[in-house]
């Protein structure tokens, strides 16, 4: 069953001034007191003992925050803040009474959290949108370009020859037509710093729908140029190094009232890369639950608008970052049992243009898989918009939120539509994720290592010498071909979907597969020699790439 792809489409709303990012950024300031004040009021809803406690913590962790981890992008002033807060929180919580404690927490909470909101909250701006769109063009015209092209005397190739590179396959036509009738929220897998930046650039160059605002880490905006341009392209602010409460629900806030706007948002709910390879089987509630918020703030207001939940699978033949995020997911899992392995045994100038000449040459291209459209509590929605049941017939999701006929607030219950939506995003990921060459020999390879050498110590297995593993073309192919077979039952199952590569000549398919894994790194995770040996230089990313098809059963059969 050969997939379709998505052809460039044109853009569902031509003129930038009236996507939604851009209506909500117009007003910045205000939005930014909005998130404010929403977050305030929640957090005041505690007692005055709880909240001077959710205060004195926020203080406490920040403080080791500024000495343990510092940042340039921090302010000068964040310490003496913080020594402030402390300070006026002694001072006003003893022998008061429970009123004026609330009155004193009020004060010194709306300081912390305007703070909050204000290196929270994004922008966009029209005319550097417009730049970056030119720009990424360009970059990504050098990222992508092939050998071919080269070969023909052109450095940049044409657009046609980079969107052969961006690969859009799934529900984009459900996609383009709820980006007309609700507030679409893109939940995609995330495996690269890239990540951000691609799919922005997919979904305008390809699916052709709005920007959305989206959550950028901090550090990113360590460096001036980047966050420059990250300020005014929707991203808002991320600190990952703040972990308390005020801060995440001033967070929470900020994606709860910009959902409700209407503005369309995108954010990645495993929280970070996946540092193993996996895909992702445990997702973050916190952002994800501020959807169901939003859709059951909506209803009460009696507004028709819908936020629906698209998620999206992203597939890379190799991941820059790989070697890094192996290890640290090692030595996170391992503890004394890790030995972390070099990053890059040589870099030298030689190595350095090796690199870069194959990168910009012979990069592979990347895949997007749009999974089937859902509500806020995991249902699937059709074409117009419309909650379907499990026997696709059209549903209220009113009822999913009332009480008696009336639409209410309920935390308890919405926490479990939440989880709900999560296993939903899970099962989407592994249906909708699509195998692509280099997945299928990484894991086929990695297999016949653990048969070889069985023990259940795998950081043992990693340590092992690379030398002495080696594997005759004809008896991987066997191999291959087993996985294959079982490959083709899931897909039959609609469990999984296939690359064109993977129905390929089975040694074709090695080869293609071993070519593009082995693109960038200096190591090779695997080769092919000339005495059509099957090798591996690097066990450590020859289990990371393997780690894409771990969660599917296969089994190897000799």
């Amino acid at each position: 069953m050969s997939l379709k792809r998505t052809e460039v489409q044109e853009h569902v709303i031509p003129d930038i001034h009236e996507w939604p990012v851009n209506k909500l950024y117009k007003r910045k300031e205000e939005f930014a007191r909005e998130v404010s004040e929403f977050t305030i009021n929640r957090i005041m809803k505690d007692t005055p003992e709880n909240v001077s406690h959710k205060i004195a913590r926020a203080a406490y962790l920040e403080t080791l925050r500024i000495k343990d981890e510092p940042w340039k992008v921090d302010p000068e002033d964040e310490m003496s803040f913080w020594r402030k807060v402390r300070k006026n929180l002694a001072r006003h919580s003893l022998g008061n009474s429970p009123e004026e404690m609330a009155v004193s927490n009020e004060k010194i909470l709306r300081k912390i959290v305007d703070r909050y909101s204000e290196e929270i909250v994004g922008g966009f701006k029209v005319s550097t949108f417009k730049f970056a769109r030119r720009f990424l063009t360009l970059f990504f015209k050098i990222i992508f370009n092939t050998a071919w092209s080269l070969g023909k005397g052109r450095l940049f190739g044409n657009r046609k020859e980079l969107q052969e590179r961006i690969k859009v396959y799934g529900h984009t036509e459900e996609l383009r037509s709820l980006m007309q009738k609700g507030t679409v929220v893109i939940v995609p897998t995330h495996f690269s710093n890239l990540d951000s930046i691609i799919v922005g650039y997919a979904l305008d160059a390809v699916i052709g729908v709005p920007s959305f605002t989206y959550g950028a880490g901090l550090n990113l905006f360590n460096h001036k140029l980047v966050g420059y341009y990250m300020s005014r392209l929707g991203a808002y602010r991320v600190d990952r190094r703040k972990k308390n409460k005020i801060y995440l629900e001033t967070l929470k806030g900020m994606s709860n009232l910009a959902i409700r706007r209407g503005t369309n948002c995108l954010f990645f709910p495993g929280g970070t890369r996946a540092r193993s390879g996996k895909l992702e089987t445990k997702l973050k509630l916190g952002l994800l639950g501020t959807a169901v918020e939003a859709q059951r703030s909506l209803l009460e207001k009696d507004f028709e608008r819908k936020v629906y939940i698209v998620p999206m699978v992203i597939g890379y033949h190799f991941v820059l970052e790989a070697k890094s995020l192996i290890n640290q997911h090692l030595k996170k899992t391992g503890e004394e049992l890790f030995i972390p392995s070099k990053l890059d045994e040589s870099r030298s100038i030689f190595k350095i243009i090796k690199f870069a000449w194959q990168y910009f040459s012979r990069s592979s291209e990347i895949t997007f898989s749009i999974g089937r459209p859902l509500d806020v509590v995991g249902n699937f929605v059709d074409k117009e918009g419309n909650s379907l049941d499990s026997q696709g017939n059209p549903l209220d999701i009113t009822g999913y939120f009332s009480w008696d006929g009336k639409v209410e607030q309920n935390l308890q219950r919405e926490q479990e539509y939440t989880r709900r939506l999560a296993q939903k995003i899970v099962e989407s990921y592994h249906r909708d994720n699509i195998v692509l060459s280099s997945h299928l020999v990484a894991f086929s390879a990695f297999l016949v290592l653990r048969h070889e050498n069985p023990t259940p110590d795998l950081y043992g297995l990693l340590r092992l010498p690379v030398n002495d593993f080696e594997i005759p073309l004809d008896e991987f192919v066997k191999v291959v071909d087993g996985i294959k077979k079982q490959l083709f039952e899931l897909e039959k199952k609609n469990k999984i979907k296939l690359s064109d590569e993977i129905r390929w000549d089975t040694i074709k398919l090695i080869k293609d597969g071993i070519e593009n894994i082995g693109l960038y790194h200096s190591k090779n995770p695997l080769g092919l020699s000339k005495e059509n040996m099957i090798y591996s230089q690097d066990f450590y990313l020859l289990y990371y790439y393997h780690n894409k098809l771990v969660n599917f059963g296969l089994k190897l059969k000799l």
